[in-house]
C-alpha cells in the first residue's frame, strides 16, 4: 500500500532540508499526540543508522515499530525503514530546487506485509486508503506550510 504526495514550498531548498530533518521537532509531535517515542543516542539524526522505537496505541492495540534512518543526503532527502511485526514500511522525502528560493517537497509512504496477521491490517487500511490519503497529504501541507520562508 503506497502513499505520497508533493507540495511547492516557497523556501530555498536548504531551508526545507533543515526543517524536514528536525527530527527532535517531529519526536515531540509524535509525543503530544500520544505516541511514545524513544531514540537511541548512539548515533544522532540525521546520520544514517539513527534509530528509534516507537509504542503507537491504535485501536485498543499498541504497536511497536522500529524506525532507522537508512540514508541522509544532504538537500536531497532522506529514506526511513520501519518495521511492526509482519509490516514494513520505508518513506522517503526527496527535495528539488524549482528555483533559488522555491522547493518541490516528495513525501512517500510504502507499507508491505509479510504475514498473514499483517496482511489482514493492511487490507482493514485498504478499506479506508482515501481518508489515510487525505489525511496523509492534509499532514504534508501543513508541514510545507510551516517551513520558514527567507522574506
Amino acid at each position: 500500500m503506497k502513499f505520497a504526495t508533493h507540495e511547492d514550498i516557497d523556501a530555498p531548498i536548504q531551508t526545507v532540508f533543515d526543517s524536514a530533518t528536525d527530527f527532535d521537532g517531529f519526536e515531540r509531535q509524535m509525543l503530544r499526540r500520544g505516541i511514545d517515542v524513544a531514540h537511541d543516542e548512539a548515533l544522532p539524526p540525521p546520520m544514517p543508522g539513527a534509530r528509534w522505537r516507537i509504542s503507537l496505541p491504535w485501536r485498543n492495540r499498541t504497536y511497536e515499530i522500529d524506525a532507522d534512518l537508512l540514508s541522509v543526503d544532504e538537500g536531497v532527502g532522506y529514506a526511513i525503514e520501519a518495521k511492526s511485526g509482519g509490516v514494513n514500511g520505508l518513506a522517503v522525502v526527496d527535495l528539488v530546487a524549482l528555483s533559488k528560493s522555491r522547493t518541490r517537497l516528495f513525501v512517500s509512504l510504502d507499507l508491505r506485509a509479510s504475514s498473514f496477521g499483517s496482511r489482514l491490517l493492511l487490507q482493514s487500511l485498504r478499506l479506508t486508503k482515501s481518508s489515510l490519503t487525505k489525511r496523509f497529504n492534509a499532514r504534508i501541507h501543513a508541514f510545507s506550510r510551516s517551513v520558514p520562508t527567507d522574506d
